[in-house]
């Protein structure tokens, strides 16, 4: 028996290894690494590797997490001349994503961000100013629940350059950037149930971009 043990557990060993070097890529087996490259150029948002989520206050005691599962738009960026810098990114509202069905049913609704009449948000830069080497200000418009107001993202670069263990669409000449900004969504018509939902709300931006065009 313990023959056996030893064997199965030796082969076992044996498959595994023979599986991830067939299904993990080469590239996978060097150590992880950010990209340094130039982020110059324009580049389309991969939905596949971009997330918006947010948090805000609940009931005075804890934080709900939401996020949005489609999302897509454009960003151009040129480190020599960050006046040329642009963002556009569009949001499906229905797509809204809190973990409860029953909560995300009501937050489609009339009460908050009324995807029926509303169904996307938007986001357009209107300047971008650095204050580093790779992080800045990105100021701008944000259209929600059929209001646009001016709102300032932080920003920071992740990296960027060629990215070839991907195949397309989704590799490519590659960057990335992580953004975030505080907003109160009264200021944006949605206001109710005040003494249970927090009004300053905390919201993040994931994106990946694949450059199509220098």
């Amino acid at each position: 028996m313990l023959r056996n043990t030893l064997w199965n557990s030796v082969s076992a060993a044996v498959c595994a290894a023979a599986l991830n070097s067939v299904f993990i890529p080469a590239a996978q087996a060097a150590s992880y690494h950010t990209l340094k490259d130039s982020p110059a150029g324009t580049y389309r948002i991969d939905p596949a590797h971009s997330l918006a989520w947010f948090t805000i206050g609940h009931a005075g005691v804890g934080v709900v997490v939401g996020r949005f599962d489609v999302l897509s738009g454009r960003y151009t960026m040129d480190p020599g001349h960050p006046a040329r810098d642009q963002v556009r990114l569009k949001i499906l509202a229905r797509s809204i994503d809190t973990n409860f069905p029953m909560r995300d049913h009501d937050l489609r609704g009339p009460d908050f961000f009324n995807v029926r009449e509303f169904p996307t948000i938007r986001f357009a830069s209107t300047r971008y100013r650095p204050t580093g080497a790779t992080t800045g200000r990105l100021t701008g418009t944000l259209t929600l629940h059929g209001v646009t107001r001016p709102v300032v993202f932080k920003v920071r670069e992740i990296g960027a350059g060629p990215v070839t263990a991907l195949p397309k669409p989704w590799g490519g000449y590659l960057s990335g950037y992580e953004a975030t900004t505080t907003i109160r969504r009264s200021a944006f018509g949605m206001k109710a149930y005040p003494g249970m939902i927090g009004n300053r709300v905390h919201l993040h931006v994931n994106i990946e971009g694949v450059r199509v065009a220098r």
